[in-house]
């Protein structure tokens, strides 16, 4: 499997639904079309939540990991309109 390359990454551990996602969402804002954003965050809403509102702005989902201490780590692909 290939080897996914991280452009940036964000910690939204320290935020609750919705700013989970507000946070992620401004950091893929300053990323380049085709960039990579790993995004560490808790089990629950926000892995729940996270990844749904990504796919709805119309970023590429490319992997979600569990981190096995309670938190996962989300890689995704901006794709620019």
């Amino acid at each position: 499997m290939d080897e996914i390359i991280v452009d940036e990454q964000v910690d939204i551990t320290d935020k609750v639904c919705p700013m989970t996602f507000v946070k992620a969402k401004v950091c893929m804002d300053e990323l380049e079309d085709g960039e990579v954003l790993a995004i560490r965050m808790n089990d629950g809403e926000p892995v729940q939540n996270v990844p749904r509102s990504m796919k709805e702005e119309g970023h590429k989902i490319l992997k979600l990991i569990d981190n096995e201490d309670g938190t996962y780590t989300l890689y995704v692909r901006k794709v620019e309109e």
